[in-house]
């Protein structure tokens, strides 16, 4: 079931959120339902508060390659590197701008089925782990933004870095 994402200001979206404790029917509900909702709004990640629950899940898939990955209580390890890219997000609508992120992070998480499991990501896939995180632990993109990209202007600004 798709469901509707919360859009900023909303103080979900600047709380920490809580640990799950067990994996439930309801939980399994909640990353199907959080991976239709991400679909069907273009994006390439979601974390519960974008749809209303404050606990530390979140989903990210940029493609088909690396695949979906359902995060429960994910936790970064550690980070390397670091680089300048345009992020958005869907609780923040037509809001683009420049962040800076590690290039390469691992991340320590469960998945649906209880199991532990640890990825090393880079380059966009580390952006997009990294940006979902911070959603859990009430941090926002906005507030680490270098240069606001108008709307307008993002498919420009995309061109004239292709070769980056």
């Amino acid at each position: 079931m798709r469901l509707p994402v919360v859009i900023h200001p909303n103080k979900i979206l600047e709380r920490p959120t809580q640990e799950v404790e067990m994996v439930t029917d309801e939980l399994v509900q909640l990353l199907d339902d959080m991976r239709e909702t991400m679909i069907a709004h273009d994006g390439i990640g979601l974390a519960a508060p974008q749809v209303g629950k404050s606990l530390r899940v979140a989903i990210v898939e940029i493609d088909d390659e690396t695949g979906l990955f359902e995060m429960i209580n994910p936790v970064i390890v550690s980070g390397s590197g670091s680089n300048i890219d345009v992020e958005g997000c869907l609780s923040f609508p037509n809001v683009y701008g420049t962040v800076e992120r590690y290039d390469e992070v691992t991340v320590r998480y469960f998945d649906r089925d209880g199991d532990e499991y640890e990825v090393t990501a880079t380059e966009y896939f580390a952006r997009a782990m990294q940006h979902e995180i911070e959603h859990l632990d009430g941090k926002l993109f906005t507030d680490k933004i270098i240069e606001r990209i108008a709307p307008e202007d993002l498919d420009a600004y995309m061109e004239g870095r292709e070769n980056d």
